[in-house]
């Protein structure tokens, strides 16, 4: 996050990956690639596959087949900490330990960067300070996190990734549970991270118009496969929408964003 040291892409692609749960397979044969630096969403209805590629593109999920490659190495030749310098994740419904301060729950996003003893380093507190002012949590830093509102604990979750000082930022339906006042919050600071600090986002959304007028890349996935993937203008459509979602729609444009909006008929 800081600015002297070396660049650390976080680069995303997959090739030929099928995933699978035991024998049941959830993903098929898909060749994926995240746009660097850039808000990527994933869509689909229930059980299309999204929170399962989101799983293993942070290699918490090894591909049946095929290869997922960070800055184009197969994450299977790599260490768990090695790929944690370089991607962040926050899956659904996190739950931390009792007795946890905002504080204490950022500084565990500096395990990747830990020696063997366990120093704390200047690097280490330079790294939490800004994940806290990035998130606008810093005068929350004190608190106790079963104190927080949901949208504070949201913002806190992801500031514990960014303190990993990963390129790449992966968040699993971010916005479940939380009011339309901090969905659209928690939207703004994930294009702030982006737009402004360079961040590689991919979020699984189960809205999507708040996905087409966020994000930069969608990409749609119906039974484990992709549909399509592109700017949201070139990727929702009436047709898209009905085929994979078996909803009419009408798609208009959004008379604030100018983004693709589906109105359901």
């Amino acid at each position: 996050m800081t600015t002297d040291k070396p660049a650390r892409f976080g680069k995303i692609e997959g090739k030929g990956v099928s995933l699978a749960y035991g024998r049941h397979r959830i993903v098929d044969n898909l060749d994926i690639a995240i746009p660097e630096r850039r808000f990527t969403a994933l869509i689909g209805p229930n059980g299309s596959g999204k929170s399962t590629v989101l799983r293993s593109c942070a290699a918490l999920m090894k591909p049946s087949s095929g290869a997922l490659l960070l800055d184009g190495r197969d994450m299977t030749e790599m260490s768990t900490r090695e790929i944690a310098r370089k991607v962040g994740v926050l899956l659904q419904g996190p739950v931390p330990p009792e007795g946890l301060t905002v504080a204490d729950l950022v500084r565990q996003g500096r395990y990747p960067h830990q020696n063997l003893f366990g120093r704390w380093s200047v690097d280490d507190q330079q790294a939490c300070d800004e994940a806290l002012m990035l998130t606008g949590t810093t005068d929350l830093s004190d608190r106790m996190l079963d104190s927080l509102s949901g949208g504070q604990r949201q913002r806190v979750w992801i500031a514990m990734a960014l303190a990993q000082e990963g390129e790449a930022l992966l968040l699993d339906e971010p916005t479940t549970y939380l009011d339309i006042e901090h969905q659209i919050e928690l939207m703004n600071l994930i294009k702030m991270l982006v737009d402004k600090h360079g961040k590689t986002v991919v979020a699984v959304l189960h809205d999507i118009n708040q996905a087409a007028r966020f994000a930069e890349h969608i990409i749609i996935l119906k039974e484990g496969r992709m549909v399509a993937a592109g700017k949201p203008d070139a990727v929702i459509s009436a047709k898209t929408i009905f085929d994979v979602f078996n909803v009419k729609t009408m798609v208009i444009y959004d008379p604030v964003a100018g983004t693709p909006l589906c109105v359901p008929l």
